[in-house]
């Protein structure tokens, strides 16, 4: 029952499929054309600003840092001292 109902199927696509393809005739009655435009350009301009920039002083200065010495001993160290 099933292969008849698939079959049915197919064909009834085929046949859809063949008419769509074969049975409308389309045909093209006017030529297409684009549409006209005009478009005008007049010169722009850009905004003005006006700016208050503030005073950067830059220099150098030399300093000394005491860094600290730092003495790590891993596991693997300890237990050779340890022998």
């Amino acid at each position: 029952m099933k292969t008849i109902t698939a079959s049915a199927a197919i064909i009834v696509a085929a046949l859809a499929i063949g008419f769509g393809i074969y049975m409308v005739d389309v045909e093209q009655t006017q030529e297409a054309s684009l549409p006209d435009v005009d478009v005008t350009i007049e010169g722009g301009n850009l905004p003005q600003y006006e700016t208050e920039l503030g005073d950067v002083e830059l220099g150098t200065e030399e300093i000394t840092l005491d860094v600290p010495t730092i003495d790590i001993q891993s596991p693997e160290e300890d237990v050779a001292e340890d022998r």
